[in-house]
């Protein structure tokens, strides 16, 4: 089972859990903390599902694995740690909470990147992915700094770089897709070339397996 298929999967059954849950409380109108705790790790494995059919979507794609690999890494972390502040083990050290927000930011960063990337552009739009990595990393250090420096006070100038990110980040996101679209008939041979590479990649791998059934 690949990566796709096991997060799509966990993502069905986190929802229909959080369903049940929902239709329980209509129905008996018990909604006390144990049920709150639960709905919210249904809710998290939910969260983490998407973000890791994101990145195991551009692995599909056979044109990048260290971005996306580290974004299902470090969305797997960010729900154990979840895990315990939801379940109130680990809820009370500021330094674990901020590790916690950290690498949930990371990770949605890693898997927002891998998203954007599984688009195939043409050279005249290349522009529009590295003006997206520039801003998802400016953005997400500059969280991390407030996060982890916290400064007394936020400088007007510091609010209005995180609103002009935001906003170019969001510009970016939407017009990538019309990008792919653009781009879709004018790069055939470099798609046929990478097509041939994920190919060869998965031979690669599967006379690897086979090899290895051979010697057993």
């Amino acid at each position: 089972m690949n990566l796709k298929r096991l997060f799509l999967y966990t993502l069905i059954g986190s929802v229909a859990v959080s369903a049940l849950i929902g239709i329980g409380v209509i129905l008996f109108g018990n909604f006390g903390e144990f049920e709150v705790r639960v709905l919210m790790t249904t809710l998290t494995v939910t969260v983490t599902s998407i973000l890791g059919l994101a990145c195991g979507a551009y692995i599909e794609t056979g044109r990048g694995r260290t971005l996306p690999i580290v974004g299902i890494f470090l969305s797997i972390v960010s729900a154990i740690m979840l895990f315990f502040v939801i379940w109130d083990v680990l809820d009370e050290s500021t330094i674990f909470i901020k590790s916690v927000v950290t690498t949930s930011l990371l990770a949605a960063a890693c898997s927002h990147l891998s998203l954007l990337s599984i688009a195939r552009l043409d050279k005249r739009f290349a522009w529009s992915r590295i003006a997206a990595f520039i801003c998802v990393g400016l953005l997400s250090a500059i969280m991390l700094f407030i996060l982890w420096v916290e400064p007394e006070s936020t400088s007007d100038v510091i609010s209005r770089v995180i609103g002009v990110l935001s906003i170019l980040i969001a510009a970016v996101t939407v017009i990538t897709p019309v990008f792919h679209k653009l781009s879709a008939g004018e790069d055939d041979v470099a798609a046929i070339d990478a097509e041939i590479a994920a190919l060869r990649e998965k031979l690669a791998e599967l006379q690897t397996r086979r090899s290895a059934l051979s010697d057993k």
